[in-house]
């Protein structure tokens, strides 16, 4: 018992060492801190080598084959499970192949480096002026979704379609073979194949069963809404620089008043608080301002994973980042979604009480579907009509009016199908670049296999968002695991239906947060996506509720706001509390706030600071 005790305990110590390692220089060379992508790869590497060491599996199983001999007990148990853990992460993550490991490591370098040239390449806009401004993509995405300047739109959209073709001529072409000569040293046909294996443990024909299906029941939908926005505003209506704003663009403007960026961290503080999420004492570092050469996408790592050590209770160290420009409209409502995803991301991680390090952490055999359904329930509240009348207040304390809501939905929920299929082309792409042979691969046939693509799923001749300007096609962990944001959707609301059934609300529900901890987040890994869905409504995954929601007309889904609206005249507001968590608020290098002294401090250092730059 002993030895086996000592080498659980000596796998949790060099795992958090190599962990905290890679996370620390990812950390800063994808902010933009630290150009040492050198070192950032080395230690990518090193890591990797420590999770794919195929020995392990079978020192593993030695330990467990000794500890079935010994007497029961609550500690033999533990033990068990610990190794268990450790097994399913090193048979998710082991190359046995000397071919397989060199591969890997080519790969892990080769995405370095395109992260490197990523940041030095600048993308700019103009407006009707003829003034030209520098915008990464965040920007450039929220100036084609709420800028009443159509210059200002279209040379936005243009800008992505150039960075489609940088993409394609720096390194994304020789990346696709390379991945997929990977994937067939370890006995798949792609790297598609192998990606959807390891991070939803399902075949692709299984995971197709459920985008195919997805696909027909909001097929009808999304092409009604396209036509019936041409017979509004006609033709130029559909154009990819005109599409989002031409549905969204003015009640993104009406709203924008009551959301400004500089209340964001304390509408997200004070809204988790009140549904009772703890952060069981967690270290988080939020990052959440755009600049040049800082990764253009929010993301949550965490250099400490929570765990129980021996009994101790290791609490989590997590940062994330958003991108936000706080002048620009949309950028208050945009924060505040980043803050509640990768919070909620945050919360979860900061969540997982089990005994190893290896049930907690964003990488397999953690299920993507899985983690991004905490995200991804979380910053669904914000679109709820009773969370917009308690927290989205103007400068005078005013609640949102009831028009400005009506208005959100009016926009929006002809276009919930569309939104959803904006994820659900995504693996329809991957899945077809990566079955093509090596020599079909090329920037001409990618192309026009993006825009066919989206002219199948999205209805439109080119995205407002061009499938091949999306970051996740480039990074190694998320290439190809796109559809565990669809899934994840999926779980959240019948995740949502659950509480709505049990309490009849959601903004402000005290009982939320200890239930999420409980059911979805401290088990980690250490079950399955699905096993956690069960265990908190009883019912197994189920993609209808997201159908259903996608489906609603305008009416009914104002009709179901406006019932939220009722209730909150005669409910009681759970009272304020702290997240339990040491707060740091970072530009860079740079300390904007921190909850040290108190949470008030903190917002107030982060709303002067974002007064004084940007002036809301």
């Amino acid at each position: 018992m002993q030895t086996s005790q000592e080498y659980f305990a000596r796998l949790n110590k060099d795992y958090l060492a190599a962990h905290r390692k890679k996370e620390d220089l990812f950390w800063s060379t994808y902010m933009g801190t630290s150009n040492d992508h050198a070192g950032s790869a080395k230690a990518e590497t090193e890591w990797t080598a420590f999770l794919s060491n195929a020995d392990r599996i079978q020192e593993i199983r030695g330990q467990l084959s000794a500890l079935a001999a010994a007497p029961d007990s609550s500690e033999k148990s533990a033990l068990q499970h610990g190794l268990e853990g450790w097994k399913a992460t090193f048979e998710a993550h082991a190359l046995e192949s000397v071919e397989a490991q060199e591969l890997k490591a080519a790969l892990i370098k080769a995405e370095a480096e395109i992260l490197e040239r990523g940041q030095h390449y600048t993308m700019t806009y103009s407006n009707s002026a003829g003034e030209v401004f520098e915008g990464s993509s965040t920007v450039l995405s929220a100036n084609i979704r709420a800028s009443d300047d159509p210059v200002v739109r279209q040379t936005s959209h243009q800008a992505l379609l150039d960075l489609e073709q940088w993409v394609l001529t720096n390194g994304f072409i020789p990346l696709i073979k390379m991945r997929n000569q990977f994937a067939r040293s370890l006995g798949f046909d792609n790297f598609f194949d192998y990606s959807v294996k390891k991070t939803e443990q399902m075949t692709t024909p299984e995971l197709f069963v459920i985008l195919d299906d997805f696909e027909r029941r909001t097929r009808d939908r999304n092409t009604q809404s396209i036509a019936e926005l041409v017979a509004k505003h006609g033709p130029e209506s559909i154009k990819p620089y005109n599409f989002s704003f031409t549905w969204g663009g003015d009640s993104v403007r009406d709203l924008d008043p009551y959301v400004p960026f500089s209340k964001s961290l304390r509408r997200w503080v004070e809204s988790f608080g009140r549904l009772g999420i703890d952060f069981k004492g967690a270290t988080l570092s939020l990052d959440l301002l755009d600049r040049k050469g800082k990764y253009q996408n929010g993301f949550c790592h965490g250099p400490i994973p929570s765990f129980y050590d021996d009994g101790r209770w290791v609490a989590a160290e997590v940062n994330f980042t958003s991108n936000a420009k706080p002048d620009q409209i949309g950028s208050g409502l945009d924060g505040i979604e980043t803050l509640f995803h990768e919070g909620g991301h945050a919360a979860h991680f900061s969540n997982i009480a089990q005994n190893a390090p290896c049930f907690s952490q964003e990488f397999a055999p953690t299920s993507m579907a899985y983690a991004e359904t905490q995200s991804m329930f979380c910053d669904s509240l914000i679109g709820d009509a009773d969370w917009l009348k308690t927290y989205a207040t103007d400068p005078a304390g005013n609640p949102v009016p009831d028009a400005i809501i009506r208005a959100q939905i009016e926009s929006k929920q002809p276009f919930s199908a569309y939104s959803e299929r904006g994820i659900l082309v995504v693996p329809y792409f991957e899945q077809a670049i990566y079955a093509l042979d090596d020599a079909e691969v090329t920037p001409e046939k990618l192309t026009h296999m993006a825009r066919d693509a989206e002219k199948r799923i999205l209805g439109l001749e080119v995205a407002p968002r061009p499938l091949l300007a999306i970051p996740h096609l480039l990074s190694n962990e998320a290439a190809c695991s796109y559809q565990g944001y669809l899934l994840a959707n999926m779980a959240v609301y019948q995740t949502r239906a659950y509480f709505m059934e049990q309490y009849g609300y959601l903004t402000d529900n005290p009982n939320i947060g200890p239930l999420l901890a409980q059911h979805y987040w401290n088990p980690g890994n250490g079950v399955s996506h699905d096993a956690t869905i069960r265990s908190l409504t009883g019912e197994g995954f189920n993609a209808r509720y997201l159908a259903d929601q996608c489906n609603l007309t305008v009416d009914d889904a104002w009709k179901a706001q406006e019932a939220r609206i009722a209730q909150l005249n005669g409910r009681e507001r759970a009272a304020v509390q702290g997240l339990n968590a040491a707060i740091k608020v970072v530009d860079g290098d740079r300390i904007l706030a921190s909850n040290e002294q108190s949470d008030e401090a903190m917002f107030a250092a982060f709303e002067n600071r974002i007064m004084a730059d940007y002036g809301r």
